[in-house]
């Protein structure tokens, strides 16, 4: 039984990610604004937070962000309102 809960906790280490809250945190450091909404999505089987920023200027940035690293895959202006 031990043996077991030693393996699950060690599984659920391998599957850390940064929290909702640091993914925010991050996106604003690269695009500075107001944090409209975040998705978690799973894109070719990694998972990825998608941080959608209104700018000063009124523009909205989407801000892809490795939920397990926290690394920016991408920083792409939104067009349209949808």
């Amino acid at each position: 039984m031990h043996e077991s809960f030693y393996h699950i906790n060690q599984t659920q280490m391998y599957r850390q990610r940064i929290t909702k809250q640091q993914a925010q945190e991050i996106a604003l450091q690269h695009v500075p604004g107001k944090i409209q909404h975040v998705d978690m999505d799973l894109e070719n089987g990694v998972l990825v937070y998608e941080v959608f920023i209104l700018t000063p200027e009124n523009q909205i940035f989407e801000v892809e962000i490795l939920a397990k690293s926290g690394r920016i895959l991408k920083i792409e202006q939104e067009n349209d309102f949808d």
